[in-house]
Order: structure tokens, then sequence, then C-alpha cells
């Protein structure tokens, strides 16, 4: 298909805040790249300075303005673009896209909106008119109601009843968003809400649900892939971006993984979505106890045997879960939405991990993916720690795995180094434990670990935080694999033999961890398991799971294994530290100077 745009238009984000992160300077570089293959002239608009998106040799314009309508008219009645790009800047560049429609600016200029059709964004954002749409096409969403005042909001919660979602229309990283247990915290949310949006949406607060979520691909003929599912460790409530994510979803069964994943088939179709969508499901564990509130009128979905879900959100945009679902499967989701947004469909799209299959190919994963946030509530004096559905995270790590176990401890070593591993702690007494146990906070998942080695059984553990009994008896597997190492070197063993040393590191265990076990360092211990011939193995994120050769940079290390993917690079290699999750002081700057060095070096 031969590309009709001559000049495109991109929307960044703007500046770093919680809730729009690199995840946009990662979508916007790929979507740029897309369109620059195509030889189309890219127009940016973004004032971040530090985002490799802004940097000289991409974009053929960049101009450093506030994301707004004012700026962003004055820049397209100079450039003239045929087109536009409103998805890859997150909810700052969707709400002036939104903006600058009502205004009639593209019909003034003759801009084309490229990917989803305004009046889809319009349906994902405005909560009224997306719960009445999918009613609509027999697909469930929690009673709810949009109010624009308190008093509207009151009567929304005396015809629903109480815990209640409120939700701020048109509000990025869940702002100002919060369950009401009565009318004195409803007025509360619901002020701060409309402090920030004109609209609040009030739904029934779905207790303890899982939270699932599918990442979607849909081109304008209708071609439409689930690329990744993925699963939050923390029930409904905790915003995603705050919440432990693991991919693929792990306690889902096949009539749960396939229903939903028809459901949000069957919404993005009726979108008209083309390029990326993000499906958010909140999905009933225990489907033969659903209290009378959720009868008739608002609608149940039933899924295969007992199965209850409710539709929470449709992002139609790329986001922070895209980001994650894209490293986490190597499909390469911003790229391949923005050729997409161009007229392209699936079957024209090249998969650029394995080079010889086409975008349609839904990745299949042989690993496990845990995502887990990064916080910096120490440095906001007098902030809470408490963590809901307003996200508070500055950025967050993705550790893999051929276990759950090896993932997750993987995770928690890749927060800079606070902790060593799930079972470490800092709880000064039972009290505190308790306290960290039943608030949902950064810290709730070391208070988990900490309350099962002190004999609190899963089924407690479940009962109070609404995680899963899949990761709690996993969690409980790390647990007894330590106090059983400890047991043994109570009983006079020394030495770890070959067989408790691989075990140990099939459990994620560090040679730091295992040391402070033993009382050795971690060189002795490394130098041990060098001895024994302990070794991890490295492999490759090939997208699906061995089927078809895989031609990939991302790679991974597992003591899950027997062979390598791929070849030592010898002597000829430069290694390129990073600057690990983002945190106050360290962000998006060192993403920049890493890449720019990385691309230096290729040269030579």
């Amino acid at each position: 298909m031969k590309n009709k745009f001559k000049k495109i238009l991109v929307l960044g984000s703007g500046a770093l805040k919680i809730g729009e992160a690199g995840e946009f300077d990662y979508s916007g570089s790929q979507a740029i790249k897309a369109l620059k293959e195509e030889k189309v002239k890219v127009i940016l608009i973004n004032p971040n300075i530090a985002t490799f998106q802004t940097s000289k040799t991409f974009a053929d314009e960049v101009y450093f303005l506030p994301i707004n309508e004012y700026f962003v008219e004055k820049v397209i009645k100079k450039e003239r673009p045929g087109g536009i790009c409103l998805s890859f800047g997150g909810q700052t560049a969707l709400n002036c896209g939104l903006a600058l429609d009502k205004e009639g600016i593209f019909k003034k200029y003759k801009v084309e909106i490229l990917g989803s059709p305004i009046s889809s964004i319009e349906l994902t954002e405005d909560r009224e008119k997306f719960a009445e749409h999918l009613r609509g096409i027999n697909i469930p969403v929690p009673p709810s109601g949009s109010a624009t005042s308190f008093k509207e909001a009151k009567k929304i919660a005396e015809r629903i009843g109480f815990p209640l979602m409120i939700r701020a229309a048109f509000a990025l990283g869940g702002q100002k968003s919060g369950v009401a247990n009565n009318m004195e915290e409803l007025e509360e949310i619901v002020s701060g809400a409309l402090s920030v949006s004109p609209q609040v949406l009030i739904e029934k607060y779905l207790h303890h649900y899982k939270e699932i979520e599918y990442e979607v691909v849909r081109d304008k003929f209708g071609n439409c892939v689930t690329v990744c599912n993925m699963e939050n460790l923390d029930p409904l409530g905790i915003h995603t971006g705050d919440s432990i994510v693991v991919a693929p979803s792990q306690t889902l069964n096949n009539d749960e993984y396939h229903g939903l994943r028809e459901a949000s088939i069957k919404i993005v179709q009726s979108l008209k979505i083309v390029g990326e969508c993000n499906v958010q499901f909140a999905l009933n564990p225990h489907p033969t106890s659903l209290p009378p509130p959720f009868s008739s009128p608002y609608g149940r979905g039933r899924l295969g045997r007992g199965m209850d879900y409710f539709v929470i959100e449709v992002n139609a945009r790329l986001s922070r879960s895209s980001a994650l679902a894209s490293k986490a499967t190597g499909y390469p989701l911003a790229y391949v939405a923005a050729k997409l947004a161009l007229g392209k469909s699936l079957l024209e799209v090249g998969n650029k991990i394995t080079k010889v299959t086409q975008s349609f190919f839904e990745p299949a994963l042989d690993y496990v993916v845990v995502k887990m946030p990064r916080w910096d509530l120490s440095k906001f004096i007098g902030a809470v720690e408490h963590i809901g559905s307003a996200m508070k995270s500055v950025g967050e790590v993705m550790a893999i795995g051929r276990s759950f176990e090896e993932a997750l401890e993987k995770a928690v070593r890749m927060q800079s180094g606070l902790f060593e591993s799930v079972t470490d702690h800092n709880f000064k007494d039972k009290k505190e434990l308790k306290y960290f146990l039943y608030t949902p906070t950064p810290k709730r998942i070391f208070a988990v670990a900490e309350n099962i080695k002190r004999g609190v059984t899963v089924r407690k553990v479940h009962q109070l935080t609404g995680i899963d009994p899949w990761f709690l008896y996993r969690i409980e597997n790390i647990v007894n694999t330590e106090t059983l190492l400890r047991r043994r070197l109570r009983k006079g063993k020394k030495f770890l033999n070959k067989e408790d040393i691989l075990k140990l590191k099939q459990t994620g265990f560090s040679d730091r961890k295992i040391g402070k076990l033993c009382g050795k360092t971690e060189l002795e211990v490394r130098d041990l398991r060098k001895k024994l011939g302990i070794t991890p193995y490295v492999f490759a994120i090939d997208t699906l799971a061995g089927e078809v050769p895989a031609k990939t940079n991302y790679l991974y290390l597992t003591y899950h294994g027997g062979h390598h993917d791929v070849k030592p690079s010898g002597k000829n290699a430069i290694m390129v530290l990073g600057s690990g999750p983002y945190h106050i002081g360290s962000s998006v700057e060192f993403d920049w100077s890493s890449v720019y060095t990385a691309l230096a070096l290729s040269k030579y």
C-alpha cells in the first residue's frame, strides 16, 4: 500500500509526571521510527528536552512547546501536516486532540486524525457514554452513573449503595479517584475529582475482584489480535501502574482466558479502534457468591460455567501497560500501531523479532514476566504511603524468569538494591507487620512473605489481601525454601551441595542472599557455584515460544534451562550500563544518554 501522507504531526506527552513517564517517550520514538520508514516528514511537539524522541537526528522538526490547543494550532497553521497522531503522547496528547477537534481546528486546516477515529476516543473517555455503549453490545459494566456535581453523585450513591469507586473522566493515572465507604468519603473524593475534571463516574466497587488486562491490536480492515494478557497480583482497587503485574496471566482457567479474550476483541471491533488498545476487566474469583446489587438491570458477564466479569476501562491509546506488554512479548506495539495508523493491514507489517512472520501472529510466551513498580514516597514530606486507584509510582522494573519465583525475586532486587529477597523486611514489630498486611502499600508484598513465615495461613492472607492463592503459594515456596535451609544449617550442615544451590537459584535467590543465610560472602558463594558448574543460561524473548527462530536482542538469564539461545559476543563488545528504574533524580535523561552511547558505539 502506498502512503498518501507527506507530513505528519506527532504529539508527545510533555514533561514527565506520575502517570506519564518514559513509556510515552518509547511509544513516540517507535511511532516516529515507523513513520520515517514510510518516507514521511515527521513534525514533533514535545517540550521535554531529556527524551530520545526530541533528539536532533530523529524527527524532521521538533517544537519545544506545551501540548495545548493554542500552541498545537500555531504549529498546524505553520507546517500544514496532512495527518496527526494523538495516541502516542498519553492522556495529555489525547485530551489536546479532543479539544482541537471540538474547536474545529482539524477541519479548518484539513488535518486527518490517524489511527482510531475521534468518536471512538470520545466514547472511551466519556464514562457514561462508554458504559451505555458496552451495555448496547451485551458487555457488562459495573452498576454506575456519571455526575457533574456532588448533588448528582449523592443520588447515584443512594441508588447503587456503598462501597463505591469514584473516577475522574479525562484524567491520567487515576488522578483524584478513590473508594468511598460512606457519604463523607464520597463528598471528599467527588469534590477532588471535579476539581480536575468536569465529570466523575461513580460505580459499584468490586471488592477483591481480579484485575485482568488485554492488549489488543486492530487494523482498519477489522483484523484483530490480542498481543498480551496480563494479571495484576493485587486485586481491583490498586491502580495497575501501582500493582505488581504478571504476564501472561497465571491463575485463569481456559474458559476465563479465552472468554475475556473474545470479549476484548468484541469491544475493540465495536469501537472501530485502529492501532493499539488496552482493555481492563474485573473478574469475580468466587462467581457463586455474587451479591444482589449485581443482578439485572445492570447485566452480568457469563463466560463458561459460572464465570462473572465486568469491563472497567478501555484506553484507546498507548499506555504504561502497553510498554510492559511490548517489552514482555517482544512485539513492537507502538511501531505496529503507527504503521496501522497509516492505513496498512496487519498482513503488511512484518514481525521485527522473527523477521519472517507478520504482525498478525499472536505471541506465545514460554517464560514469566513480573513488573514491579518503584516508588519514591519517602521524598515527599507528609505523603500518605497508602496506594489505591490513583497512581503514585514513578517508574517500574521488569523481570523475566522461567518460574514466577525466579522472576519475582529478580524484580525485588531490581528496585535499586533496597532488598535482596521478598523475605527481607524492616518491620519494627507485630503491630507494624499487621498494618502493612491489612493496608495496600509498597511494603505489602514483604508483609505477605513475613506473615507466611510466621505461620499465617495462605487462606487467611488471601481473605485479607484478595491476592490469589496461586501467587501466595509461590511466595510460600520461597519462604519454605529459605526456612528449610536455615533449619539444615542449624543442624550443623556447613556446606551446600550442587542440588541445594541449584534449587536456591531456581527459586530466585541471589548469591548475596545465600551468603547471608550461610554466613559467607557473595563472592564465596559465587566461586562455589561456578566450581559446581551452576551458571545461568541465556535465553531470548522470541514471541512465538521457539516455534519460529527469533532474531532478537531481548535476552534474559535463567537457571531453568540446559542451553544458550545466543553465542557470546567475545572481546569485540562493550557493555553499557543504564540507570535502572526511574526515581527522583534519575529519569529519562539517562535513557537518552545510554541510547546515544549505544548508537555511537555501534558505528565502530
